[in-house]
């Protein structure tokens, strides 16, 4: 083949694009040189946040922090068996993780305690031999404590620590039986806690867990003083816990979930379990707090509510100051430590809305902010605000305007404090005078076999049935594919060279670019490509024939995840569900940037991070990797994370759209789930996250949503995400699921992954199922992408 001189010239240059991506250069990120990948700078980071979004429950009688010098004897497997992270997409390959009795044998070594030493090694003994026996981490089973080292233990210690741990991960579910472990303790772990209980008379608690889990064991039990729920708080989290014990930091963390007193408490546990087939959303927009707050009865079933967290020091708010504008509301409060030590408070601002004609919650979160580290008897002013058409419900019936958001007429009272119940009323309100439309919309995707849903008053009403839609769920596609190149590219007329730089330089407009590309090419842009440096799911683009790299993708959010087998040990953070309970957006977008610095020092394009499903159950196997059961804490807690991932010039991916809050036969499962509640509480966080961060890409979810996979739900991605919210980035399926591929183009679904179905799509091109320009307009849309990191 002929080419003119300058072609390889031109090639040169458009290969100098991309050059992190397309070559992964080993060119460290960190400071002076250093990698950033697991530095101290990162270790440092994860344990500080660790100790931010850990819990205080329980602390009668001041049982902590530990006085200097107290001997502690450690009870529990969980104090060696300990679970730094989920299972799944959220592993994290690193170079050691520092379980709870190394915290505290660091605090020994302080000299600011002592630890009976041989209890210990007892478990961890039993720990690792059934390790050896192929028991996973976190799944094994309390040992029983023999006679005689149990009674040397009482005889040393000043005081016991009990530890629980507990494991879930990705494709499977937690389980919710009284005596059989998970949400309630196992019969061992009972009879080892009656056991300390009946010889130490101040014990204290650690629960290293990524869910809500049973506290009705020691709420009321006197002899159980202290609780800390530790959450899964990373590979430094046993010397997090350290520090709080020891009183090295002071607890600030606040729950992100309602602790109900069971598991049959919660209104989605009747039918989390009838099928495997679908779930039934009947209690709407009841969820969590929503529900415990609202329903008569349901507010006695609680026992830790929504917001709460105890402190080592105390705080005193003002009398909160409300403003109202045109449109916002600005609420001012001063926050004072009126206790002995620093510490940190968070100030929770409450919406009670007219209960009208469609009916609302008794109290809605509307925003909040944390206090800087506050010295005793330090004061700091905090202003909060949040727009008044924030406050509008969703009337997906007609009661009102159908498909609408509506502000009803009447007094909306505000509500401030430092948790869901611990808050007092502002003298302001607001009082509207007539019902206000503020947003018409389409129906995007209405339940078809939802037959009814929660009032406000426990009641329900019904909601109309119709044909559903039919359920084809399997594709010639097949779970496991590699990518490949199903069509070799011919060899371009090289007299001319196109590459996608040419773009960027704009000697050439992207439409032009793209109809110089052939149809067999185009579509492979759209299919999952090979992997490339030390990535393992797959990447997107790969036309080097047109300048087009090739950039990799990464699983999350709990650290980059790269197989053990590269060699790579990378920081696993504190699950989001402990980063959430810090309730600190800063904290959170510095672990962002944190972490989009290790993706991109190796390689990486694409952080499959933040999820940001919504806690609906407490059985959800991956609720570790969500950050709570409200909405606007999902929603800005994502925002903070994409925010900081995107400031390096990685791309975050948001997941999984929409109401993935169930693990068994994820696949082919239907979310049966009313308009309403996908408005208010299943998208909203999403919508946050979309417009306050700009995510580059979005993953949508393995279940369907009233009968069809919101992958090929046009109404969702276009009207609702891109039309309605401004969505500009990529959508990407999540890996091998089960829908068309040629339905996913004409929705709006640009990238089929791991691997997409590029045979099969071209035959539905040939077939005219779907059109050219179709498929073109999802190319736009993943170059545009590609060259954001040019």
């Amino acid at each position: 083949m002929d080419f003119e001189p300058n072609f390889y010239q031109h090639w040169l240059h458009q290969a100098s694009y991309w050059k992190r991506f397309r070559y992964f250069p080993c060119i460290p990120l960190g400071e002076d040189g250093r990698r950033a990948t697991a530095s101290e700078k990162h270790l440092t980071l994860s344990r500080r946040a660790a100790t931010e979004g850990m819990v205080l429950l329980k602390n009668e009688a001041k049982a902590l922090p530990f006085q200097l010098g107290e001997k502690i004897a450690l009870f529990g497997k969980g104090q060696i068996d300990y679970v730094r992270g989920g299972g799944g997409s959220g592993e994290v390959t690193t170079a050691y993780t520092r379980n709870i009795y190394e915290g505290m044998l660091q605090k020994e070594k302080e000299g600011k305690l002592s630890l009976f030493h041989a209890l210990s090694a007892f478990y961890e003994d039993e720990v690792h031999a059934q390790y050896q026996a192929g028991t996973i981490i976190g799944q094994t089973t309390e040992p029983q404590i023999p006679d005689s080292l149990f009674e040397a233990a009482v005889s040393y210690a000043d005081r016991a620590v009990i530890t629980i741990c507990r494991f879930s991960g990705e494709g499977w579910d937690r389980k919710g039986i009284p005596g059989d472990g998970d949400f309630y303790l196992t019969k061992e772990e009972q009879a080892m806690v009656d056991r300390v209980c009946e010889r130490f008379d101040r014990v204290v608690v650690v629960l290293d867990v990524g869910g809500m889990v049973d506290t009705s064991w020691f709420m009321h039990r006197k002899e159980i003083a202290g609780v800390l729920l530790a959450w899964q708080a990373g590979q430094e989290g046993g010397l997090a816990v350290a520090d709080l014990l020891c009183g090295d930091e002071n607890p600030s963390g606040k729950l992100t979930d309602t602790f109900a007193g069971s598991f049959d408490d919660y209104p989605s546990s009747a039918n989390f379990n009838e099928s495997e087939d679908y779930v039934d959303y009947t209690e709407d927009i009841y969820v969590g707090y929503r529900y415990f707050e609202t329903i008569p009865g349901a507010a006695q079933k609680v026992n830790y509510p929504f917001g709460f967290g105890l402190s080592y020091t105390t705080f005193a708010l003002s009398k909160p100051l409300v403003q109202i504008g045109q449109e916002k509301i600005t609420v001012t409060v001063s926050v004072t430590n009126t206790g002995d030590c620093a510490g940190k408070e968070v100030v929770q601002v409450y919406t009670q809305a007219p209960q009208g004609k469609l009916g609302k919650p008794t109290k809605v979160l509307s925003a909040f902010a944390k206090t800087r580290r506050l010295k005793p008897q330090e004061t700091q002013e905090l202003t909060l605000s949040f727009a008044i058409d924030s406050l509008a419900s969703f009337d997906d019936l007609g009661k009102i305007c159908p498909q609408a958001e509506v502000l009803e007429a009447g007094e909306y009272v505000f509500w401030v404090g430092t948790s869901v119940r611990d808050v007092v009323r502002a003298d302001e309100t607001l009082l509207l005078d007539e019902d206000r439309v503020v947003m018409q919309h389409a129906s995007c995707a209405a339940p078809t076999s939802l037959s009814k849903r929660m009032l406000a008053d426990g009641s329900y009403e019904a909601l109309p049935v119709s044909e559903p839609l039919p359920r084809e769920f399997w594709t010639s596609f097949f779970d496991g594919a590699e990518p490949h190149r199903a069509f070799p590219v011919k060899d371009q007329d090289h007299k001319h060279p196109v590459f996608l730089a040419d773009v960027l330089e704009g000697k050439l407009s992207l439409d032009d670019f793209i109809d110089q590309i052939p149809e067999t090419a185009l579509i492979e842009l759209l299919c999952g490509q090979p992997n490339k440096g030390a990535a393992n799911t797959f990447g997107v683009g790969n036309l080097e024939e047109y300048g087009i790299p090739s950039l990799m993708t990464a699983d999350g959010p709990a650290g980059l995840r790269i197989l053990p087998t590269y060699g790579v040990d990378a920081t696993a953070w504190p699950c989001a569900t402990l980063l959430a309970c810090s309730w600190n957006v800063d904290l959170v977008r510095e672990v962002g940037e944190a972490a989009a610095l290790e993706v991109k020092e190796n390689g990486i394009s694409m952080w499959l991070a933040p999820a940001m499903n919504i806690h609906r159950s407490p059985l959800c196997g991956r609720n570790f990797e969500y950050y709570s059961e409200d909405p606007l804490i999902a929603g800005k807690m994502a925002a903070a994370m994409v925010s900081g991932i995107q400031s390096q010039g990685v791309s975050a991916c948001i997941k999984h759209f929409c109401c993935n809050n169930k693990e068994t036969n994820r696949r082919q499962s239907d979310s049966r789930v009313s308009e309403r509640a996908l408005r208010e509480i299943y998208l909203k966080g999403f919508e946050i996250c979309v417009k306050e961060a700009d995510p580059w890409a979005l993953m949508t979810c393995y279940n369907l949503v009233n009968g069809n996979y919101p992958s090929q739900n046009r109404a969702l991605l276009q009207d609702v995400l891109r039309d309605e919210w401004g969505f500009s980035g990529i959508v990407t399926t999540d890996w091998w699921n089960l829908a068309f591929q040629d339905r996913e183009v004409i929705a709006g679904n640009d990238l089929k992954m791991g691997c997409g179905e590029p045979e099969y799509l071209y035959e539905c091109l040939k077939e005219g199922k779907v059109s050219l320009e179709e498929i073109k307009t999802c190319v736009r849309r993943i170059l545009t992408y590609i060259l954001r990191f040019a």
